[in-house]
């Protein structure tokens, strides 16, 4: 390469490295290991990948690359692609980070409030039990009432939590927080 054509392509990977090391350091919140996360912001850059590109690229071992590629694709970071002709899979980073966190947010949200929720109908039905069983002291009846109404009183967040949810869903969030904001 020519000096003339070096610098600016020196330039240019300078800058994406900026933000894959960026992006790669703040995919902790996913939930996702440190190689995933240097994977998927390395595929940030590029249309698609082989999984031999990608552990050429990232000197990544073969269970490594492939446990990150899957995990990636769990969450809908990364998607398999079909090229006509090409035999080897392909795979593509979501490049729409509004997707992305509406994915994978939106997944962990409503699982949050169904796993607890149903553990709430659970418990309060355990302590209906003990409130009207005839052996229950007046303290056990007061304490299962005072639990009782706890977590009555927290359905109230996991109902919200799944309206959240539904509303980045359904983009109705987006009337009162708009995309397209500008720096």
């Amino acid at each position: 390469m020519s000096e003339s054509i070096e610098q600016p392509q020196s330039k240019i990977d300078e800058a994406k490295n900026k933000v894959i090391g960026s992006i790669a350091e703040t995919m902790d919140l996913y939930g996702v290991t440190p190689a995933a996360a240097n994977l998927y912001a390395t595929m940030y850059f590029k249309d698609q990948m082989t999984l031999d590109e990608m552990r050429e690229e990232l000197g990544m071992s073969k269970p490594s690359m492939s446990t990150s590629v899957r995990r990636l694709q769990e969450i809908k970071m990364v998607k398999k692609t079909f090229t006509p002709g090409f035999r080897k899979h392909t795979y593509a980073a979501e490049k729409d980070f509004f997707r992305s966190f509406m994915g994978f947010y939106c997944q962990m949200w409503e699982r949050e409030a169904k796993m607890n929720l149903d553990a709430i109908e659970e418990a309060q039905e355990d302590f209906i039990d003990v409130i009207k069983d005839s052996n229950s002291t007046p303290d056990i009846v007061a304490t299962a009432k005072k639990h009782y109404d706890q977590l009555e009183e927290s359905k109230t967040y996991y109902h919200w939590l799944n309206d959240l949810a539904e509303s980045i869903r359904s983009g109705k969030i987006y009337e009162f927080l708009p995309t397209d904001q500008q720096d």
